[in-house]
């Protein structure tokens, strides 16, 4: 057992490997800022399920760039983003919108793996697209993540208000003269656009830890929108700057420790919740 640990973790070089991570720290600081803010609407939206969906395409849009040689970033935003509209167009309620994202979850994923099983290239490269890879981010690729990334916010921060109302109630919003449809489409472009960097990082199969996960556990302790808000964000800055500091030490991909991270945080924010409840009664 404790040869098995050791061939997992090792920190013994952890001070020389720290700088060669610089790059991929701020991507993942970037990630749990934008993770955390708009996981906060999916999850008032109802729509964690879409996230793993668009997380699909997003997969096979990048391994489709990795095959035809015009890189991960263009084929998994593109991705991401045709995912996004799609399941927006064809689905504004609950129901229809997890039918259609169950229809084009096994499409997506089924495409990656072809194209993946056609790409000659490095396997890591290939591993990486599904489970993450803490090197996958170079100086190249932290430009285009990093615009992305603001523009998200940007975006969001223009749509809060109005946004955040349809996202309480919608019915009431577009009584009100709310452009909610119009809203709603945005909202997709912006989500795709996060999933599209998260995939980078994370991987496209544990995508949620980041853009679920942390606004879960937000909404455990709190109801005010900024105070979920900003625990959403901190918890995604945990789980994404802390998963990528333990995974410098060790021999397996990013996305474990990210995850793990997310879900102890989840765990602890129900027992927080369980806790509360029982001094109420």
């Amino acid at each position: 057992m404790t040869d098995l640990l050791h061939g997992i973790v090792d920190f013994s070089d952890y001070a020389e490997l720290l700088p060669l991570l610089r790059t991929t720290i701020i991507a993942c600081v970037a990630l749990g800022l934008v993770g955390g803010a708009v996981g906060v609407f999916v999850m008032m939206r109802d729509m964690a399920f879409a996230v793993h969906g668009i997380s699909e395409l997003s997969f096979a849009g990048a391994s489709a760039g990795l095959l035809l040689g015009v890189g991960v970033v263009p084929g998994s935003l593109l991705g991401s983003m045709l995912a996004a509209l799609v399941i927006g167009a064809l689905g504004s309620r609950a129901r229809e919108r997890n039918s259609a994202t169950a229809v084009l979850m096994p499409f997506g994923l089924g495409l990656g793996i072809l194209c993946l099983s056609l790409y000659d290239g490095r396997a890591s490269n290939k591993f990486g697209l599904l489970t993450g890879q803490i090197v996958a981010i170079d100086r190249t690729r932290i430009v285009s993540l990093l615009v992305i990334c603001a523009v998200v916010m940007v975006g969001l921060a223009i749509v809060w208000r109005p946004l955040l109302f349809a996202s309480t109630d919608p019915a009431v919003a577009a009584a009100r003269g709310v452009p909610t449809r119009a809203l709603s489409i945005v909202f997709m472009a912006l989500l795709g656009a996060a999933v599209a960097v998260s995939v980078q990082v994370v991987g496209a199969l544990l995508v949620l830890a980041l853009l679920v996960t942390p606004a879960a556990s937000a909404l455990r302790l709190s109801t005010s929108p900024l105070r979920v808000t900003a625990l959403s964000v901190l918890f995604a800055l945990l789980a994404s700057v802390g998963g990528v500091l333990l995974a410098a030490g060790s021999s397996v991909p990013i996305s474990p420790f990210v995850t793990t991270i997310s879900f102890a945080v989840y765990l602890v924010c129900r027992a927080v919740s369980a806790g509360r409840g029982a001094v109420a009664r």
